[in-house]
């Protein structure tokens, strides 16, 4: 029994020891390989930065992953997971209270733009890793970049905490329209100047003529010029096959490592009309400064 009560300590100080060998020096990322873990075992990794990045080479095993991000405490927090092309040989999931796991990545091209998940204020920010199985692991490897930060919008109803985040290719409802105005990080007034496509990358770039900021809350766009408008780009998936059209939009989604990406853009006199009707019947779910 002590024998193999050695063992096991010895084997369990050896996957702590490789997990922290691959901390970067200011330990805001981490890479490893899958070749050091033993079958079955689950490596422990701690990232207390805002941005950072994980690569697993030849995934076995699993890890476990907590981002404290620094100054957060027990706040509501949003983190955006941008995976590597390709993205092979795990799964990342979400750790929910209980142990409830939630699949956030999976294996495939179809991961383009990443993907984002909010965690409440007594939620531990902690992330699964589980490397899928493979006779040949040799080319596999599971990477992302992740981007930690406050959620400062108000506790919405439980429809509202996935609006926007996988970036699904159909217009929005009305009621995710109302929600969008008050959860999304930017809501901006234009026009479609134009629209460019990225084989590669698998995305579609819009450039919009901004005539109005109407809410940030990351500073992605900027009014100039002395008739108050400027050019901004606002990325969405190719596959949503987004092409030029007349007239004025309310533009509205997430900001993703920096970058504008597209939630809801209905014509403005859409919105307007829809708000409007919400707001008489006193069921509009915030205040929105259109005029």
């Amino acid at each position: 029994m002590r024998a193999a009560a050695l063992i096991c300590a010895l084997c369990c100080g050896l996957l702590a020891l490789s997990t922290r060998a691959g901390y970067s020096e200011d330990r805001c990322s981490w890479r490893g390989s899958g070749l050091t873990q033993e079958p079955g075992s689950v490596g422990q990794l701690t990232l207390a930065c805002a941005e950072g990045a994980i690569e697993w080479l030849y995934p076995a095993g699993a890890l476990r992953l907590t981002l404290s991000g620094p100054d957060l405490g027990t706040r509501p927090s949003i983190a955006c997971l941008r995976p590597g092309r390709p993205f092979a040989g795990a799964q990342v999931f979400t750790e929910r209270m209980g142990g409830t796991l939630e699949l956030l990545l999976a294996e495939g091209p179809d991961l383009v733009g990443g993907r984002c998940v909010r965690w409440g204020p007594r939620e531990r920010r902690a992330l699964f890793l589980q490397a899928t199985p493979h006779r040949d692991i040799s080319r596999r490897v599971a990477a992302f970049r992740f981007e930690l930060r406050e959620d400062r919008r108000p506790e919405m109803p439980p429809q509202a905490q996935g609006l926007g985040v996988d970036g699904a290719c159909r217009p929005c409802s009305d009621a995710e329209l109302l929600l969008a105005a008050c959860t999304s990080d930017f809501m901006i007034h234009g026009t479609i100047h134009g629209v460019t496509h990225d084989m590669d990358l698998q995305e579609s770039i819009i450039t919009v003529t901004t005539t109005r900021v109407i809410r940030q809350t990351l500073p992605l766009f900027q009014i100039e010029g002395s008739e108050g408008q400027s050019q901004a780009s606002i990325h969405t998936l190719l596959r949503c096959g987004v092409r030029p059209g007349p007239g004025s939009f309310l533009f509205m989604g997430w900001s993703r490592f920096g970058e504008a990406w597209l939630g809801c853009a209905p014509r403005f006199q859409e919105f307007s009309r829809v708000y409007t009707a919400a707001h008489t019947a006193h069921l509009n779910p915030c205040e929105v400064m259109l005029d």
